[in-house]
């Protein structure tokens, strides 16, 4: 990977043949706090240039890529050989309508790092590289060794949280919003900044974040500094 976000945005790379969607996605990277578009390519050639003169130069331009799987020259698959077979270890978003079981197996194991399936809101993109963002801080955060529990940490941030059984009253779309805001947000929020943002009564914007910070997927604490009886600040779980 390249060096500590804590110096520089994560620098994103939109590679996607479709001007119409690429431009959707270089809009939605534009919108993602702690990320920068540094470019895009239509082509799978142009992206395995750009990653090249990367390596070339000797100087970390590209952290992440953006990839649609179908491209007009080549495959995914190929793209994504041709960049590990160079010594890259730029990091690699599948985002593709391609839903064929053995693409995907074949992309996991040639070491994406999430698979998000077209057509997506903006809720789902934010949420996938928010959880990259979280994957990527906490393996950072380690030392030049770490222990079994903090990878486990590291790779847990690259998936949502549990929603087989949610609560009563709950419902999926609305946290994996409440995920998406929370999981991007610089700095602890309260259920009543949640609520605001995402228009939602201030009641159940707290369902939602007392019900991540019940599973372990957000830590509550008490925000000072207020009159009266303290309010409770949330953040995701680093």
């Amino acid at each position: 990977m390249g060096s500590s976000i804590s110096s520089h945005p994560i620098r994103v790379l939109v590679v996607e043949d479709d001007p119409i969607a690429a431009e959707a996605h270089a809009l939605y990277v534009r919108r993602l706090e702690g990320f920068e578009l540094v470019g895009t390519a239509g082509t799978g050639s142009d992206a395995l240039a750009m990653v090249r003169r990367q390596s070339d130069a000797g100087a970390e331009t590209i952290d992440l890529v953006l990839l649609d799987m179908n491209l007009p020259d080549l495959h995914g698959l190929d793209i994504i050989r041709r960049i590990r077979g160079s010594g890259s270890t730029v990091d690699i978003i599948a985002i593709t309508a391609v839903r064929e079981l053995g693409v995907v197996r074949s992309a996991i194991s040639s070491g994406i790092v999430q698979y998000l399936i077209k057509p997506f809101t903006y809720s789902a993109f934010s949420e996938k590289l928010g959880n990259y963002r979280q994957f990527r801080e906490n393996l950072q955060a380690q030392a030049s060794s770490t222990t079994q529990s903090e990878v486990d940490n590291a790779l847990a941030a690259l998936r949502p949280p549990s929603q087989g059984s949610l609560p009563k009253g709950l419902s999926e779309e609305t946290l994996r919003a409440v995920v998406s805001f929370l999981s991007t947000a610089s700095a602890p929020v309260s259920a009543v900044e949640v609520a605001s943002s995402l228009e939602l009564s201030r009641v159940t914007a707290r369902r939602y974040l007392e019900h991540l910070a019940d599973n372990g997927s957000a830590r509550r604490m008490p925000r000072y500094g207020t009159r009266g009886r303290p309010e409770l600040e949330y953040s995701w779980a680093r």
